[in-house]
């Protein structure tokens, strides 16, 4: 009885292999269906940019045969795009192809040149395909390999999780570990925030500032906020003014510089009344 069982099995596994190599000789691909996972917010960029890299695909896909479609294939061909964590392929039931995709999800768009390129929150790097483009924080900057753009992903987080950040920042330039500088959407300043340590702290001298000493001197007064000093904030004036004949004996000071750290313990009225 065993034996029999065996193979009554044996033979009804030959029958169904040899009856699904009929139906993929018979039957052809009904459609392609692109499901995105793991990110909702990426489905509409990523499904169509899978679709115009699989019409580039140098074999026919729908209406062709399906024992002619190597899944495997297809498979490599879109993982080398290196745009995707990963991607699986199969034919379903009725006759389609379905590729499910499990993408790169960018934190921010580096700018080196007029070459640019996408980083994902570990660091790796996503080719900056136009079909796949998505909004992401713009980084610029002088990079080597000693200062790479990952070393910005702590204040790009950051920003991307602060309300105020947020948005304020347009994009960062990275003058050097410790000069990041913050374009805001308005014109009229960059903010240094130095190097990617004490942000809290560093947000909240901005915010302080931008309480206090903006409503009296405008968007315009000055070219560069400084938050990258503890306990201070540093403004550059817009319009240097000349600076005053050295006094023999005297300590230097910048005249482009103003520091703004009493500032921020005064009163409204006390700014109000503050001169220059």
């Amino acid at each position: 009885m065993k034996w029999s069982i065996l193979l009554l099995l044996f033979a009804y596994c030959i029958t169904m292999s040899v009856w699904a190599k009929g139906e993929a000789d018979r039957h052809v691909c009904e459609g392609i269906d692109i499901e995105v996972k793991g990110n909702r917010n990426m489905d509409t960029v990523v499904v169509r940019g899978v679709a115009k890299e699989l019409a580039k695909y140098p074999h026919r896909l729908k209406g062709a045969r399906l024992n002619e479609i190597n899944t495997v294939e297809i498979e490599k061909y879109l993982t080398a795009l290196n745009t995707f964590e990963s991607v699986n392929c199969m034919i379903s039931s009725g006759g389609r192809l379905k590729i499910e995709i499990v993408p790169l999800v960018p934190v921010m768009r580096v700018f080196i040149g007029n070459k640019s390129y996408y980083i994902n929150k570990d660091g790796k790097q996503i080719d900056s395909k136009a079909e796949f483009y998505t909004e992401a924080p713009v980084v610029t900057g002088n990079f080597n390999s000693e200062f790479q753009p990952k070393a910005i992903l702590p204040l790009v987080k950051y920003i991307d999780k602060d309300p105020m950040l947020r948005e304020l920042v347009s994009m960062i330039e990275a003058r050097d570990a410790n000069n990041l500088l913050l374009v805001p959407r308005m014109l009229g300043h960059v903010v240094n925030f130095g190097d990617t340590t004490r942000l809290q702290e560093k947000k909240e001298a901005l915010q302080l500032f931008y309480k206090k000493v903006m409503p009296y001197k405008g968007w315009e007064e000055y070219d560069t906020i400084s938050v990258k000093f503890r306990d201070q904030v540093v403004a550059t004036r817009r319009i240097k003014p000349i600076a005053p004949a050295p006094i023999e004996d005297s300590e230097d000071i910048d005249p482009d510089e103003t520091t703004l750290g009493d500032h921020l313990n005064s009163t409204d009225e006390d700014i109000a009344k503050t001169e220059e």
